[in-house]
């Protein structure tokens, strides 16, 4: 007799999707070290605008903009954007704008806000037929294909991958050597291919995961990009109450709230700093939440889990990440029997 088996939920099957579309992805803008993306070559600054999964992606990449290209760069929400009364406008600033859909009505409110003020005009979107993509001065297709479930997986990676590739554009015209980089992006399926391997181990984390109510995430730098997707992916899938904070900032105050017992999991793409070694630590000494770590560990921390990950490219070592955390929230809402491609309660804009 044969067992019936379960058949895999879209959003499993668009996060092993995710190596091969981002390597057809480089395939179709990088032509060996020339990146095929139009776009306006006196830019001094940056303002992305974004909701949801696509603004975790806008941090991302000002964070890249500011370590790589040496540029100012700022991402903001699409709603918050909309409330502001005064907002950068000078004619060095390029407004970049990310949307899955290229329907989403804050972003595009944003972008005719913008394109009112006189300011050229960048989108990043899933779909080439969108109203954002007629209205932006430059355009990028993130080329994912259709996404069937509403957890953002495939549309995410790509817009990160898109912003990476915008990032060094900007830095070779700047008369930098990106040969390293790229070299790094070309490991990138590579890599993604080898998390998926972890599946098994996060799926025993996961189990553990999903007994807890509340769930604390914290990051620094660059990581905490990620820590905000984790926790919206988390949240989304399973509708537990998860909180992201900057670590450090998290020590002041909020910190307290391992006071309720949630479990805790740090994010790190660099290596744990002495600082975050400390921070940690002290947080172990007087609350001894369950502790993971994700993406570097180290002797000096003994956390209840762990899910290392051996990169040399920070770049590549932050899509792999990714990739834990959405397997991560898929595993824990699985356990707890949620519907991870119909969510209670929310609507994709379009497939």
């Amino acid at each position: 007799m044969f067992l019936k088996m379960q058949k895999k939920s879209s959003m499993e099957q668009e996060i092993f999707e995710q190596a091969d579309i981002l390597n057809n992805l480089l395939g179709m803008y990088l032509d060996g070290e020339n990146i095929r993306l139009e776009v306006p070559e006196d830019i001094k600054k940056i303002v992305i605008v974004a909701s949801g999964s696509s603004y975790h992606c806008a941090r991302f990449a000002a964070d890249l903009f500011g370590n790589l290209a040496g540029m100012e760069a700022r991402a903001i929400y699409s709603s918050e954007f909309l409330l502001k009364s005064a907002v950068p406008h000078d004619n060095d600033i390029l407004y970049v704008f990310i949307t899955q859909s290229g329907e989403t009505s804050d972003t595009n409110s944003a972008l005719k806000k913008a394109k009112e003020l006189g300011m050229r005009t960048l989108c990043i979107t899933n779909r080439k037929d969108s109203t954002i993509w007629q209205a932006a001065d430059f355009k990028i297709d993130c080329c994912a294909g259709e996404e069937k479930s509403i957890a953002a997986t495939k549309s995410l990676t790509t817009q990160m991958l898109c912003c990476t590739l915008l990032v060094l554009k900007y830095t070779q015209l700047k008369g930098t050597d990106i040969s390293g980089y790229l070299n790094q992006l070309k490991t990138l399926a590579a890599s993604v291919e080898n998390t998926y391997s972890l599946h098994s181990d996060i799926k025993k984390i996961a189990k553990s995961l999903a007994k807890f109510k509340n769930i604390v995430i914290t990051a620094d730098g660059i990581s905490y990009a990620i820590a905000k997707e984790a926790s919206l992916k988390i949240k989304e899938t399973s509708y537990i109450n998860v909180y992201s904070n900057i670590l450090g900032e998290f020590m002041h105050g909020h910190v307290a709230i391992l006071n309720n017992k949630p479990a805790l999991i740090h994010i790190s793409v660099d290596e744990l700093s002495y600082t975050a070694i400390k921070n940690l630590n002290k947080i172990e000494e007087d609350y001894h939440p369950p502790l993971l770590l994700i993406g570097c560990t180290n002797e000096k921390i003994k956390p209840k889990f762990k899910i290392d990950i051996s990169c040399e490219s920070k770049i590549v070592k932050s899509f792999c990440i990714v990739v834990i955390v959405q397997l991560l929230a898929l595993e824990t809402a699985q356990n707890l029997g949620r519907n991870v491609d119909k969510p209670h309660g929310l609507h994709k804009v379009v497939k």
